[in-house]
């Protein structure tokens, strides 16, 4: 792996949910505050860290019922809990208790040889039987290894008898070989960070499946309360230890200063520390230290037009690298002025800019807005060269110069969702890379048949809704079926690297599909799949990995516990509603809002999944304090603050949305809807799902499903159900031709983004004024914004096609009811994905004991049972449940286990 990609891959641990590390969740356990110390959980995986890691290691505290009521906690929510949790302790009884507690795959942190090897593989042989990873710590009989030969000797051995007697995999292996302070005045403290460092290289080399952590903290307790000396020492180390093979570690990304950004003096001083590269270097650091206390943090932009002193081709690469596209005209003029042809500029100098930006962005040391606003530069640059280039007659016939690649790309049939597919375009065609881009709801056959015309060398695939997922499968089978062997790449919110080795891969055996994260990893990808020097290694290895997650994701659905859909209905959620009173709603059937004043939408916007959507990490507004992403996402915020008062004053968009209501009580695990009152003539039905995993019947959980929150019928309650359909995308496309200019991706994605953010603030105004106004069972409700957002509300709004109702084909009933295409003007795809793509709908329901909760994984039983309930074959239902089947459809073996 390249230094670029170890960089880009690097995982970052959240630290800050451990009463050691943390004074303030220390604080909360202690006083038994579980509700605030999950938001603290909640805020680290909202700024980036992909593990979570929980230690309750504190005297006064009973740490085993500590962490077993935090871990139970984070068990039922979803935001924190879609992350690993690393089960931190120094006494195994914790570590235990947390293993029993977990839901997935979790990493023990830690266990060591320091009683010997029989206690250490005891331990292993129980964390594999839990099936979590595990950390190893660089310590043995004699105490933690502190030079390069010791970490490295105690990890071999470690790995020998982890592999060997105990059958441990060793990509579940994790070594720390510890990381100690330095600059401590010590001697021998002097060589710690470079051992660790050297370590991890030789570690790599040797065990190059294993992962290698650490702790950063403590490397620099020597300079606490210098915060500038310290985030540059974290990051300096970080920058070698990563290249070194350093792939996780704890680390409060929120206070890393950025390798290039931290002044070069200092950085020096640092690196000479770190690396041990001179003997006064301790000395030389403490000196200048005082110096720089204080100086951390992002630093203000100042306008310098110094740049433009410079070269015809340095500001060029400099418009390019910063987004510049105020001089871009008149510096391409002046280039092509030089050049012998108008070709020669994109070739020359506009390419060699783009190369600095790829670079820049590779290394981590660009984000995603500004690599989208390089492109806009670039794309200026080439529609100014163009009539200069086809009134060369002697040019005729001759391309733009060769690109490193052909890409086609498509969002597939049934799905309109295309933002992340457009970014990846962009960022590819940064890269040199000509890319093909088909759109929305492209069927196989035209797919296919471009990609044969043009002879392309990959083809992408983008969706979001849960039926894209079969439409790639589908895909991959087709491309198989037409003798293709170009490279399929998969992407999108609902796609994940295991779906795309088991239900993908296995249908093109003429190449491989290949599932990319993001944008910032695409470029390396087809990169490597392009290289002749790398793409048949690539391949096989891409063939290797997939082929061990297929096995063991079959080997762990065999072992999963299954109920059946009886006893998972014995243990539903249980409601008192002999005690409970439904409120009326204000009318029955559905009622349009039409040029909806957008400017009431605005207030409710949640900004953070807009800057997730540029791949800036963080919680709005603290993620303009962050010191990586921070500078970046303030000037983001304020083009978006920009463009969204034209858009609202303007009117460039159509809000239009329909609500309705009807009486309502559950048969079972259905909901019945009536034409009015009395309920004597039924108007539809709506079906729904039921967890059907196994739960510890000492934590009093039960089995839900969405009927569980209507009244029964036998209860005599007259119970009522709402619906609602919101959309702010009627006029996009017209706005997209009217207002921005074909080369610029940055104002284009920009404004499909705010488009989204709209609809779903519509969609919390609107579940607003139903509870406050229509429905009126919330009449004195007054909370916040924040408190909207993290859904502090009586009630929940629950849509077809996720967690709670996976089915999205329960859609087509609410758009039955609502009549939704001919009031507002949303259509339904064949895969039931809402057009125009900025629309959100779902369900209103309001017992104030509702929640929100994941479905999971179904078994046949309940399949059966729900296919004959709607009307469908068992076929049908399996298709349209695809992606939570706990069962494959194929086999017969794979009944459910019948638990009493």
């Amino acid at each position: 792996m390249s230094e670029t990609s170890a960089a880009m891959q690097f995982i970052n641990v959240g630290e800050r949910t451990n009463v050691t590390g943390s004074a303030k969740f220390r604080k909360l356990i202690e006083a038994n505050d579980y509700q605030a110390a999950l938001s603290v959980a909640r805020s680290q995986v909202e700024n980036g860290a992909a593990i979570i890691d929980v230690n309750m290691d504190e005297g006064l505290l009973d740490s085993e019922k500590a962490m077993e009521t935090f871990l139970n906690l984070i068990a039922s929510e979803p935001d924190i809990s879609r992350v690993p949790i690393m089960i931190d302790s120094s006494k195994w009884s914790v570590i235990e208790v947390g293993l029993k507690c977990v839901q997935g795959k979790s990493i023990v942190n830690s266990i060591s040889m320091k009683e010997g090897e029989q206690a250490f593989m005891e331990q292993a042989r129980k964390v594999l039987r839990y099936g979590a990873a595990v950390v190893v710590m660089a310590f043995d009989e004699q105490g933690q290894a502190d030079t390069i030969e010791r970490k490295v000797s105690i990890c071999e051995r470690a790995y020998e008898l982890l592999t060997k007697e105990v059958g441990f995999p060793p990509e579940d292996i994790i070594f720390d070989p510890n990381i100690f302070a330095v600059a401590t005045g010590i001697e021998e403290h002097n060589a710690y960070g470079i051992a660790f460092i050297e370590a991890t290289r030789q570690i790599k080399q040797k065990m190059p499946l294993v992962h290698v952590s650490g702790g950063l903290s403590n490397l620099s307790f020597s300079f606490r309360g210098n915060e500038t000396v310290r985030q540059a020492m974290h990051s300096v180390f970080l920058f070698h230890a990563i290249k070194a093979g350093m792939d996780m570690g704890i680390v409060n990304a929120g206070q890393l200063t950025l390798y290039d950004d931290i002044p070069k003096t200092l950085r020096d001083l640092v690196e000479d520390v770190i690396l041990n590269r001179r003997d006064d270097a301790t000395d030389r650091l403490l000196e200048a230290a005082a110096d720089f206390k204080g100086e951390g943090g992002p630093k203000k932009s100042v306008k310098d037009l110094t740049w433009r002193k410079a070269t015809v081709e340095e500001r060029l690469t400099h418009s390019l690298v910063h987004g510049i596209t105020d001089f871009i005209e008149e510096d391409t003029e002046e280039a092509r002025a030089k050049a012998e042809r108008p070709l020669h500029v994109i070739e020359g100098p506009l390419m060699a800019g783009m190369n600095v930006v790829g670079d820049l962005f590779g290394a981590g040391k660009m984000f995603l807005p500004q690599v989208v606003k390089s492109a806009r530069v670039m794309k200026q640059a080439v529609a100014y060269l163009n009539p200069y280039m086809e009134a060369e007659k002697e040019a005729a016939g001759e391309s733009l110069g060769k690109a490193a690649g052909k890409i086609l790309m498509a969002t597939v049939k049934g799905d309109v969702h295309d933002i992340g597919k457009n970014i990846v375009g962009v960022v590819l065609q940064c890269n040199n890379y000509e890319v093909i881009d088909l759109g929305v709801m492209v069927p196989a056959s035209k797919i296919i048949e471009t990609a044969k015309k043009e002879n392309v060398d990959i083809v992408g695939l983008s969706g979001l809704i849960t039926p894209s997922l079969d439409e790639m499968s589908f895909m991959a089978s087709e491309m198989e079926r037409e003798g293709m062997n170009c490279p399929l790449l998969i992407g999108g919110a609902t796609t994940s690297r295991v779906h795309t080795a088991v239900k993908v891969a296995p249908n093109y055996s003429k190449s491989q599909a290949i599932h990319v994260l993001d944008a910032s990893r695409a470029v390396g990808v087809v990169s490597q799949l392009l290289s002749p020097d790398t793409q048949v290694d690539y391949i096989a290895n891409i063939k290797s990995e997939y082929e061990k997650v297929r096995t063991n994701y079959l080997a762990k659905e065999q072992k999963k516990k299954r109920i059946s859909i009886g006893i998972a209905r014995d243990n539903k959620f249980e409601i008192n509603w002999q005690d409970y009173e439904p409120t009326k709603p204000g009318f029955f059937g559905p009622r349009a809002f039409e040029n909806y004043d957008l400017s009431r939408l605005v207030p409710y916007i949640d900004w953070s999944p807009f800057f997730s959507t540029w791949e800036l990490k963080g919680r709005y507004p603290a993620i303009f304090d962050d010191n990586k992403f921070g500078a970046e996402a303030k000037k983001l915020y304020d083009d978006a603050q920009q463009l969204l008062k034209r858009i609202v004053s303007e009117k460039w968009l159509t809000a239009n949305a329909v609500i309705g209501f009807w009486p309502a009580n559950s048969i079972g695990d259905d909901i019945e809807l009536y034409t009015g009152e009395p309920r004597h003539t039924s108007l539809a039905t709506l079906h729904t799902l039921r967890q059907q995993m196994a739960r510890d019947p000492n934590r009093n959980r039960a089995h839900t499903a969405l009927a569980d929150f209507i009244a029964p019928k036998e209860s005599k309650r007259d119970d009522y159900v709402g619906g609602f359909a919101v959309t702010t995308g009627i006029g996009e496309e017209q706005a997209l031709e009217k207002y921005f200019d074909k080369t610029d991706d940055y104002g284009r994605i920009m404004f499909k983004a705010l488009a989204d953010r709209l609809a779903e603030a519509f969609a919390e105004h609107m579940h607003q004024r139903v509870r406050k106004e229509f429905w009126g069972y919330a009449t004195d409700e007054n909370l916040t914004g924040e408190e909207l957002i993290s859904e502090n509300y009586k009630g929940i709004r629950p849509a077809p096609g996720y967690p709670a109702q996976p089915d999205h084909t329960e859609k087509e009933t609410l758009w039955r009811l609502l009549d939704v295409k001919n009031k507002i003007g949303i259509k339904l795809t064949e895969s039931y994905a809402m057009w125009p793509g900025s629309s959100v709908s779902g369900l209103y329901i309001s017992h104030p004991e509702s929640h929100y909760f994941g479905v999971g994984k179904v078994e046949r039983d309940q399949v059966a049972d729900y296919a004959k309930r709607k009307g469908f074959t068992l076929q049908e239902a399996e298709r349209w449940l695809a992606p939570v089947l706990n069962y494959d459809p194929a086999s017969s073996k794979n009944e459910p286990a019948k638990v009493a």
